[in-house]
């Protein structure tokens, strides 16, 4: 199994790379299941569909399967509860941490039924105003909304999502009152904002940078701790003024738990790999997502703990709820 999911993992690489690939026997007699916590379009999704793109010759086809909602415990629930046999992954993402402290009885336990395979990009989210807004920067945002409190409101992508999270966070330090209304999907999320349906919104830079490129938006700040490779004129938010409002968003690979410790191992390192292809992290920067990580299970075990503690203190201090 583990030369399985080894040929498996080469085959996309050599895929991107216009390689031949070479026929095995030792292929897994089933399609590749790779779960995303988000509807299609979301950037959990563009990630998948990157690592996961056609079949190779004499490869297995990977079928990318969307169950949004409930914070991504739908996903990660299926994943919990697949067979630990290499069939069954998926895109695991921030919800994964902050979903113990705001779902009210867990469908799984993240620590026990599910295996870090390893991160693979970060990425940040944008706060983003439709392009005919009068609002044209960070300090126009501010000022309406501490002039009217309780008028303005923002876009995310559901409760509990990172632009849900970022936004009840943004509230929080700056001291504002703004209404959060949540969508299924940033990809509705943003219809709803150039609708006018509503003042503003955070969003995954996956999704936004189209747009934000093609003037629909305007983009006042991420929340990044760094400014965006893709966006490198555009500052943090921290550094328009408002301390601590800092989110950096995760993605990588979970597999069920009791999955073999040297599959894992193996599989980290060709992901590891494939994400630093040049074809592929080109177009992962056009994402806005960078692989800028330490790679391995063991890492992103260490990485998946920390966001657990950080996000369990913060939806304490912001009140965030996840209905």
């Amino acid at each position: 199994m583990r030369i399985g999911f080894v040929s498996w993992m080469v085959g996309m690489a050599l895929a991107f790379t216009a390689m031949a690939a070479r026929p095995t026997a030792s292929h897994p007699s089933q399609s590749i299941r790779l779960i995303v916590p988000g509807a299609a379009g979301s950037p959990p999704d563009a990630l998948a569909r990157i690592i996961g793109e056609p079949q190779t010759e004499g490869g297995q086809p990977v079928i990318v399967d969307n169950r949004p909602g409930a914070m991504g415990t739908l996903a990660y629930g299926a994943v919990a509860k697949a067979v630990p046999d290499g069939h069954t992954l998926a895109v695991a993402g921030l919800p994964l941490a902050v979903a113990p402290s705001l779902v009210a009885k867990m469908p799984y336990d993240t620590a026990r039924d599910l295996a870090p395979v390893t991160q693979l990009v970060w990425t940040a989210n944008v706060l983003v105003v439709r392009a005919s807004s009068p609002l044209a920067s960070m300090d126009d945002l501010l000022a309406l909304a501490r002039a009217r409190p309780g008028s303005l409101n923002y876009a995310s992508a559901g409760n509990g999502t990172p632009s849900h999270l970022i936004g009840a966070l943004f509230r929080h330090r700056a001291g504002i009152d703004v209404q959060h209304v949540p969508f299924k999907g940033i990809p509705a999320a943003l219809a709803a904002l150039m609708g006018e349906q509503v003042h503003f919104a955070f969003a995954g830079v996956a999704t936004a940078l189209p747009l934000i490129r093609s003037g629909k938006l305007r983009a006042l700040g991420t929340a990044g701790t760094r400014r965006l490779p893709a966006l490198p004129g555009l500052p943090t938010i921290t550094e328009l003024g408002i301390a601590g409002c800092e989110l950096n968003e995760w993605y990588g690979v979970v597999a069920p738990a009791g999955t073999s410790p040297d599959v894992l191992a193996e599989l980290a390192r060709e992901l590891a790999r494939i994400v630093t292809l040049p074809q592929v992290r080109a177009r992962l920067e056009q994402l806005g997502l960078y692989p800028d990580v330490q790679t391995g299970p063991d890492a992103f075990a260490d990485l998946i703990r920390s966001e657990l503690l950080r996000w369990r203190h913060i939806v304490r201090e912001a009140g965030i709820r996840g209905e």
